[in-house]
């Protein structure tokens, strides 16, 4: 058998199938392109035309008797008939490499907002950050779109443009995450035919050495930073232990005293970041004294260790935390995770791979970026020496 000559679905028929009911059930039926087959027994060639079927779910009612029924089966074929033009339509709007006329109309934004309202996952935060970058960026650069763009202004050119924008406005990594939220929600576009043709291939968003531009906390202003005290306590206790843990405000908000096994001084958790998509998801962490302390005895009834307020909150409760303590840097939760890495591989001279190990990395290439902070911190240091008059 031949390789299936391939052709777009185009031209759907409407047609009618008898059920055993005696109902009508109304479908469309596309030509799909032809097989040519080489009979076994003969060896003579002939051609198998291929279609397809997709069922509507309307139904005409079998001899309609009153004028209630005949009414109910002329408008179900009417809306058949109107869904019938419709699919053509797309399909020779698809054929032309364009939208489809009632999809031309859409606003992006629109849709974009209804993609974030729906959005179930525990990224929404950067979703939603990722929203409203796109409209900043459309109200700088695109002003007459600023409130309505359409499907085929999309473009190659806006997105170079956008991901120079968001390279300008964003700290460390946050590009490159803005970037990859908006590449899922042009993707679920091109699914719901909306748009053709994807914009952002070939659209790189490259970000510099990040660690490098995010501050940390050496172990002298760890030190400093535990003995000023705080009134919440429980945002101090956990962002001490993830400073001392390399966790994310995401995991130890989930942490719970089940995680803990006291008799090994051990804790075990699921990486919320990587869970289902990683074999390193799942990290085992010793536990210190220090963390240990932070951590107390297990109560009688589990529970979260921590019991924090939102993700604003914490970064609120920080920001007047850090600024009690003296410290002049701009410290983020995340700054946690990242002086962690810093000053094991510095001050601590702990190998890679065992930081990797601790961090839940799946391999080296994400741990490799904070020894090129260690480094950069060791230049400044040496940079910071007076200059002497020789």
């Amino acid at each position: 058998m031949a390789k299936l000559q391939a052709k777009t679905k185009e031209n759907p028929k409407l047609m009618q199938k008898t059920l055993a009911d005696g109902r009508q059930s109304l479908y469309l039926e596309y030509y799909m392109g032809y097989n040519k087959v080489i009979d076994e027994v003969t060896g003579k060639e002939h051609i198998k035309h291929i279609r397809s079927k997709e069922y509507l779910g309307l139904y005409l009612l079998p001899n309609p008797r009153t004028p209630e029924e005949r009414q109910k089966n002329k408008e179900t074929l009417a809306l058949a008939a109107e869904i019938r033009i419709d699919k053509e339509k797309v399909l020779v709007a698809r054929r032309y490499d364009k939208a489809a006329p009632v999809k031309q109309k859409i606003n992006f934004l629109e849709f974009f907002d209804a993609y974030v309202k729906n959005y179930k996952k525990k990224d929404i935060r950067m979703m939603e950050g990722c929203l409203r970058r796109f409209r900043g960026f459309l109200a700088e650069s695109y002003p007459s779109m600023q409130t309505n763009i359409k499907p085929d202004q999309m473009t190659k050119e806006m997105m170079i443009k956008f991901v120079d924008y968001l390279q300008q406005h964003s700290f460390g990594e946050g590009a490159r995450g803005f970037f990859q939220r908006f590449k899922k929600v042009i993707k679920y576009a091109i699914d719901q035919d909306i748009l053709l043709k994807n914009p952002c291939t070939g659209v790189p968003c490259v970000v510099d050495d990040t660690a490098l531009r995010k501050d940390v906390l050496s172990l002298e202003e760890i030190a400093q930073l535990a003995n000023t005290p705080y009134q919440n306590m429980d945002v101090r206790r956990a962002f001490l232990f993830c400073l001392y843990a390399g966790l994310r405000y995401c995991d130890v908000v989930d942490l719970k005293y089940s995680n803990v096994d006291y008799a090994n001084k051990t804790i075990r958790f699921d990486q919320n970041k990587t869970t289902g998509h990683s074999t390193h998801s799942i990290v085992t962490i010793p536990l210190s004294n220090t963390l240990l302390k932070l951590i107390g005895e297990r109560p009688e009834k589990d529970g979260p260790i921590f019991t924090l307020p939102s993700h604003t909150g914490c970064l609120k409760a920080l920001r007047i935390w850090v600024a009690r303590a003296g410290i002049e840097k701009h410290i983020t939760w995340h700054c946690a995770r990242h002086s962690f890495a810093v000053n094991l591989l510095g001050e601590c001279h702990t190998d890679i791979k065992t930081v990797a190990s601790l961090l839940g990395h799946s391999g080296l290439k994400h741990t490799e970026k904070y020894t090129r902070a260690v480094d950069s911190l060791k230049e400044k240091a040496v940079n910071a020496l007076p200059e002497l008059v020789i």
